[in-house]
């Protein structure tokens, strides 16, 4: 029993530590087969390229991206301003 509470601790802490791509705020992504994650740390295209260079590897928008004139206050709901 203590082996299984031992054993589901550092699973939990393991699952805790790991960094999702949804957690990093930048717009592109390097991807490819030498990556067991996606690495989203660039700023530009042409960085991600650069980093990719040589490397069996590729450059994607980062899905979760959100610019910083995306986001809204809580509670607030867009509308449109034109009239029907």
């Amino acid at each position: 029993m203590k082996i299984l509470v031992a054993l589901l601790t550092i699973a939990a802490a393991c699952v805790l530590s790991t960094t999702a791509a949804s957690a990093q705020n930048y717009p592109f992504c390097l991807k490819g087969c030498n990556f067991g994650y996606n690495d989203c740390n660039f700023t530009s295209y042409q960085q991600c390229q650069a980093s990719a260079s040589g490397l069996t590897a590729w450059c994607e928008a980062n899905p979760y991206y959100r610019a910083a004139n995306d986001v809204q206050p809580a509670g607030q709901a867009r509308y449109s301003k034109r009239r029907l």
